[in-house]
């Protein structure tokens, strides 16, 4: 395991609501983008209409696609925003609630926002980097550097 500490006595936070309608990691990743967030934690809840998570699959080292064809309730999302080749990116995974009461979740790949996604992006300094492992074949959070 590798931990950095990182304190500062700065903080912003931005609340990013998504409209129906709209692709929720293409959004999100604009609006950290549009506001230069270079690092922050990540949470929300909403809805989708439909939409695509993913599974790692160490042996493919590729996103097995779990397709979600169905409204569901965004129960849980956590993730970060990290630098990925010098830009901005979303990483989350989601836990999303059926009519039923069972859950879906994993990787988030695509949510069509339905009716609303509230996204509370706290941001974090110094700015975190994504290193490639060619052993995983992941992008993974390198704690230890900042571009």
């Amino acid at each position: 395991m590798r931990v950095r500490e990182l304190t500062d006595q700065r903080s912003r936070v931005l609340v990013i609501v998504c409209d129906q309608g709209e692709e929720a990691v293409r959004a999100v990743n604009e609006a950290i983008r549009q506001y230069r967030v270079g690092a922050a934690q990540v949470t929300g809840v909403g809805g989708f209409r439909a939409g695509e998570l993913g599974y790692f699959d160490r042996t493919s080292r590729t996103y097995l696609p779990i397709p979600v064809d169905e409204q569901v309730e965004v129960l849980s999302l956590v993730g970060d925003v990290a630098q990925r080749d010098g830009t901005p990116e979303l990483h989350a995974h989601v836990v999303c609630g059926r009519r039923d009461g069972s859950t879906v979740g994993g990787h988030l790949l695509r949510g069509e926002v339905f009716p609303t996604l509230e996204i509370i992006v706290t941001e974090v300094v110094p700015a975190l980097a994504r290193r490639f492992d060619a052993d995983i074949g992941l992008a993974l959070l390198d704690p230890g550097s900042a571009d």
